[in-house]
């Protein structure tokens, strides 16, 4: 399914990069630039390393959870790093991830945009969900390529971030995520080394426990990585997910109060995640889910 031009946020010239050309190698489904309209482009605390936070995921829908990690970060950076946050990103996954209750792409990224459209300091970003193949298919982007990505938009063509003595300094980009997906990437044979060293070693992650996960275990196994990990208790607990969003929209059941109210109205306006039994109902995805040949890597 190809994602509608018109809907994309960051399409616009006054919100994205100042050329919309995608970076070498890169090509779109619809016309891209880069979002940057609530990045902080001057820091405001001398000698801390400006920060930007990217979290990958699903999304479908977003629920309070997937903001509050942002907020939890946010406090944990203020405390307990030499960090500055100048900004935080969401990600919204390619079509092409192939989970089951996975949304279009474009419903996706409106659906994160109407919930971020009154913070100071939250984008997002459609870069997963425009990339295609040469066939023109929605292309999996896996989580280093997307930090990679990142990286090269702030870094390289933004040209970093100004300090508080006027000169333009490197951001650091690191993903944030829950604990399940650093569970994940302890498990053997299930994300490539390769890419862990990018996502682990070379920018690092911020992970929020969450009730039933075993931190400690899944960091055993990533040791070499200890230093680019941070761990960020969670102090009341929350386990809104969007798979019980889901459930509960099947069963035509209130989920206010669950999800930001805009992402309440998105679904009832455009009838997603009904039960696809049902005739007229749109369907999430162009058609039923299957599971991808090769195990992917997890995504928050």
């Amino acid at each position: 399914m190809s994602a509608q031009p018109g809907s994309q946020p960051g399409g616009s010239s006054a919100h994205g990069s100042p050329s919309a050309t995608p970076e070498p190698g890169v090509t779109t489904l619809a016309p891209y630039s880069f979002p940057h309209h609530k990045l902080k482009r001057r820091q405001t605390q001398a000698g801390k390393t400006p920060l930007v936070l990217v979290a990958c995921g699903s999304f479908s829908p977003i629920t309070f959870l997937h903001l509050r990690m942002f907020e939890m970060a946010s406090d944990f950076v203020r405390f307990n790093t030499n960090f500055e946050v100048c900004a935080g990103y969401l990600s919204p996954v390619s079509d092409a991830y192939k989970k089951v209750g996975l949304a279009a792409g474009h419903h996706r990224v409106n659906m994160c945009s109407r919930a971020v459209e009154q913070s100071t300091w939250l984008m997002v970003d459609p870069f997963e969900t425009v990339n295609c193949d040469s066939q023109g298919e929605p292309k999996y982007v896996p989580t280093a390529q997307v930090l990679r990505h990142f990286d090269y938009e702030i870094n390289t063509v933004l040209g970093g971030i100004e300090g508080t003595d006027g000169k333009m300094r490197k951001a650091r980009i690191a993903l944030l995520a829950g604990a399940d997906l650093v569970m994940s990437m302890g498990e053997p044979g299930l994300w490539s080394p390769t890419d862990l060293d990018v996502i682990l070693g070379q920018y690092g992650a911020f992970i929020i426990e969450r009730s039933g996960t075993d931190v400690d275990e899944a960091l055993s196994t990533l040791r070499q990585y200890e230093s680019n990990i941070w761990v960020i208790s969670q102090v009341i607990q929350n386990d809104i997910s969007s798979t019980k969003v889901r459930l509960f929209l099947k069963k035509d059941l209130s989920v206010r109060y669950l999800i930001p109210d805009p992402a309440v109205e998105y679904i009832e306006e455009h009838q997603l995640f009904q039960d696809l039994s049902q005739p007229g109902k749109e369907k999430a995805t162009a058609e039923e889910p299957s599971k991808p040949s090769t195990p992917q890597p997890a995504k928050c």
